[in-house]
């Protein structure tokens, strides 16, 4: 019986995909597999790949006809995945020995929904410990009345997929796939939906998984056209929760962190295409009119004096169209834009 699925995506992260497959092989065991997902790669990544499967126990490579985005090469590795347990990893990180062997005693013993963990933030030759938000530690709680209160970093600020371990009753319920064709944000509406729907959680204190920041290809580094979809992402929260049971109280908390977002990439315009920033401004501009409006006027005061000027001025400007699906993504070097971004 296969205890553990992990799936790795991959795309074009030849430089990088040793360290991940060094320490895939370090936490390898006999009821341990490793979906390493090739996403249309154009580099040396396939090689890799390639001897991997034949070298690395546990190893099942799966392909790509054409490049789908981060997203969409998470699900084809849930859809292939046969363990009791689910875990990510993406292709540029990497892993501490033993890593998955421990979330899976831990995610044994504690038998909830889901496990999240902290994890080591790598830029160039800097490391931080990077808690997830959750004070209480390997004790079993409520994922809803962890998204709460909505002025503090809250559990669905800390969306990273990689940064825990899944039972598979949550990949059954249709809990664990992510939407398809999102190009950067995809954490966040996978985030809430965890802890709207999904009935127990846990934090503990390992240190496990290492996060390279800063790597050329991800989408936190370029300022095209991708990185909009987080647009598409919050816009899918907010729609969600307004169904919940719960609107009332969760939804201060989304639109919070939506005007956050918003106001992070305003701020940091000048690194994107001309044309993208116009597209930027005005799909905000949407976004802010999309939003509940007697809920964003409560939560604009709360944001600060700058940030809640600049939100009313989009708000006051000519709004662009809905986003629409979007096509191919840049695979497992896409990472999350604005994953740190607090409410």
């Amino acid at each position: 019986m296969v205890k553990l699925s992990v799936v790795v995506p991959f795309f074009n992260v030849q430089t990088y995909a040793p360290d991940t497959l060094t320490s895939l092989r370090a936490n390898a065991r006999e009821d341990f597999e490793f979906l390493l997902v090739d996403d249309c790669s154009s580099d040396g990544t396939p090689e890799l790949l390639e001897r991997a499967a034949r070298d690395l126990p546990g190893a099942v490579l799966i392909r790509h006809e054409r490049n789908e985005g981060l997203a969409t090469a998470r699900n084809t590795g849930l859809d292939a995945a046969r363990g009791r347990y689910v875990a990510f990893l993406d292709g540029d990180d990497w892993l501490a020995p033993g890593h998955y062997g421990r979330l899976v005693a831990a995610a044994e013993e504690l038998d909830c929904d889901f496990l999240r963990t902290d994890h080591v933030s790598v830029t160039g030759r800097d490391r931080a410990v990077r808690r997830a938000p959750v004070p209480r530690r390997g004790e079993v709680l409520d994922p809803r009345a962890a998204i709460l209160p909505a002025h503090r970093t809250t559990s669905v600020d800390y969306p990273y997929a990689w940064a825990g371990i899944y039972h598979r009753r949550l990949l059954d319920r249709g809990l664990l796939h992510f939407t398809h064709g999102l190009r950067t944000a995809e954490d966040r509406p996978w985030i809430w939906r965890l802890h709207r729907e999904a009935e127990s959680f846990a934090a503990i204190s390992e240190l496990g998984v290492f996060y390279r920041r800063g790597v050329s290809t991800s989408l936190t580094q370029i300022g095209d056209v991708r990185q909009l979809d987080f647009i598409r992402a919050f816009d899918q929260v907010i729609e969600e929760t307004a169904k919940d049971r719960d609107a009332a109280s969760l939804l201060p908390k989304a639109v919070r962190t939506y005007c956050a977002v918003i106001s992070h990439h305003i701020g940091s315009i000048e690194r994107f295409e001309p044309e993208v920033a116009r597209q930027l401004k005005s799909m905000s501009a949407g976004a802010l009119r999309r939003m509940p409006q007697d809920v964003l006027d409560d939560v604009l005061p709360a944001m600060g004096p700058d940030r809640a000027a600049t939100l009313r001025r989009l708000r006051r400007r000519r709004p662009g169209p809905p986003p629409t699906g979007s096509g191919a993504g840049t695979g497992s070097a896409a990472g999350s834009a604005s994953a740190e971004v607090a409410a």
